[in-house]
């Protein structure tokens, strides 16, 4: 009692001339927001404030399938002491069941113990998890390597699988919540992020895969100015993963969970009652997918994505600048280690090129043997022996080459300048290589996360060359964040000038390794294939792939 005696008394005298209390022994960093007073956690390791698991919004309990509510005003001071907080979701790394509804949590790390002089730069992440999973905190996204750099860091949790992307085409559950969730958190940063210390007309957003998607999506689809720059890694809005919305989802959660109803408002209702766990849980049984779609219209209700992302022009980009680009191997993770028995039957380039062409149609006819002799010849593509070519396809077209189409769709609408990089160094940190324990040689998707954040599993001991790398790409992504040039001067960490793509140059790119090389067209004899064959299968082109699992 005597310590929150002492904290009121704290935040009445100190608070009302700084909205930010100095870091003291025994006293905690405490803020004065819009919302209220937000009291945060001193942490001497990585000498900052953390204000971590405030809520930004919360989940409608009578229909947790639909729309967020935002956070209203904090009646007492907020303890923002805890970052452990998950949406429902069957996680990656033991695969099973972790989360809570109560998730839509903000975590924000200041540098330093007191608020700073002049504000500070912000670069906010959205996390990947092909819209299923994924979670925000410092188990993976430690903020050390990158407010040393004197930026704010902030990450935040949003809905995944059924609460944050089942798409049943009613205004009650239009579809793309948890991109919704994205953006009342983004305003909540907008609107409140300067009690921190941070500059609000100075905010990047950054993601990572299905996170550089939802970035990627923010671009298209912007209501309202809520930030400036972006960096997109391995991930925009045409790549090809997309799976036809499954309008009949609440029933078969239903049935599966043991209880029949007679039409869809029945299933939902029930469904918004049922365990999450064991919605969840259905879920991942009946291999049902949520993702991206296009929402009916509906009066009263503004949609989120109206309209296809495949050929969408983004619209007042041109004051953006973007950095974007992705690692060298990309999907080399899926087949380097994969034995004969996981070929048998692979089929990969029909399954693969489904996803973004109408391959039954007439005209596509001839289109699948072009794109297989151009990648193994006449050899079975059902032998492993074809792992690395096979592996070249699938980097290409689910990743690669959509960038590279980004890039020209962000050019044509003006954005002044684009930062292209190829992450191609392959250390003891390699994020998804050292996650799944891949033994072969190759840098693959999201292999950068290690350098860029102090993941909470990794070993402690960093090497020379890695250390390297940790101070090179976080000191490049910083920049980009406070000057919108990762190299605003050569030093001897990084003694090369990047320079930009813009409409009169050549594709630049930036080859991320111990030795630093700008180069131009990477890959250019792959990509100059997909572009001729786009625009020969252009009108073939589908959203979705119809999934007939």
């Amino acid at each position: 009692m005597a310590s929150e005696v002492l904290l009121i008394i704290s935040i009445l005298v100190f608070g009302k001339l700084f909205h930010y209390c100095d870091a003291k022994p025994g006293l905690n960093p405490v803020v004065k927001t819009k919302l209220g007073w937000i009291e945060g956690l001193r942490d001497n390791d990585c000498n900052c404030s953390m204000f971590m698991g405030i809520p930004y919004a919360r989940v409608n309990s009578s229909n947790p399938f639909g729309a967020a509510i935002p956070q209203e005003t904090f009646q007492n001071v907020f303890q923002a002491h805890d970052d452990s907080a998950r949406c429902p979701q069957i996680e990656e790394f033991n695969n099973t069941y972790t989360g809570t509804l109560d998730c839509l949590h903000i975590n924000i790390y200041v540098p330093g113990a007191t608020k700073p002089k002049t504000p500070l730069p912000v670069l906010v992440s959205i996390y990947g998890g092909n819209f299923t999973l994924g979670f925000a905190g410092r188990y993976i996204y430690g903020p050390q390597y990158l407010i040393r750099h004197d930026i704010i860091f902030v990450n935040f949790n949003y809905r995944v699988g059924p609460y944050g992307y089942m798409c049943l085409d009613s205004p009650e559950i239009p579809g793309n919540q948890g991109s919704k969730d994205q953006v009342l958190a983004l305003k909540w940063i907008k609107d409140n992020i300067e009690s921190f210390g941070g500059d609000s007309d100075q905010i990047t957003v950054l993601g990572v895969s299905s996170g550089g998607v939802s970035a990627d999506i923010h671009v298209l689809f912007k209501k309202e100015n809520l930030f400036n720059k972006v960096i997109l890694e391995s991930g925009v809005a045409i790549l090809p993963i997309y799976l036809q919305p499954e309008k009949d989802a609440p029933q078969r959660l239903a049935s599966h969970l043991g209880v029949h109803v007679n039409n869809l408002n029945e299933a939902v209702s029930y469904l918004a009652t049922v365990d999450p766990r064991k919605v969840i849980t259905a879920t991942s049984e009946l291999n049902l997918y949520f993702g991206l779609c296009i929402e009916k219209q509906f009066q009263g209700i503004e949609a989120f994505i109206d309209e296809s992302w495949l050929n969408k022009k983004p619209q007042k980009i041109n004051d953006m600048t973007a950095l974007i680009g992705y690692t060298k191997d990309e999907y080399l993770v899926l087949y380097a280690e994969r034995p004969q028995c996981k070929f048998d039957n692979l089929n990969i380039f029909e399954k693969k090129l489904a996803y973004d062409f109408d391959i039954h149609h007439a005209d596509f006819e001839g289109m699948l043997d072009i794109v297989k002799h151009f990648y193994i010849g006449d050899r079975n593509e059902n032998d492993m022996n074809n792992r690395y070519e096979i592996a070249e396809f699938d980097s290409d077209f689910t990743y690669i080459h959509p960038i590279h189409r980004t890039i020209n769709r962000y050019l044509a609408s003006n954005m002044s300048k684009i930062y292209h990089y190829v992450f191609s160094y392959e250390g003891n940190r390699n994020f998804l290589k050292k996650r799944v324990h891949m033994k072969k040689p190759g840098v693959v998707h999201a292999d950068e996360l290690g350098y860029l954040f102090d993941i909470s599993y990794f070993d402690d001991d960093v090497s020379v060359e890695d250390q390297l790398i940790i101070d090179r790409l976080t000191t490049l992504w910083a920049n980009f964040v406070k000057y919108g040039n990762p190299t605003p001067e050569t030093s001897a960490l990084i003694p090369v000038l990047w320079k930009p793509i813009t409409k009169d140059s050549s594709l630049n790119y930036m080859d991320i390794n111990l030795i630093m090389k700008l180069k131009t067209r990477n890959y250019n004899r792959r990509m100059a294939f997909w572009d001729l064959f786009y625009k020969t299968n252009e009108k073939l082109q589908v959203l979705y792939k119809y999934d007939t699992r």
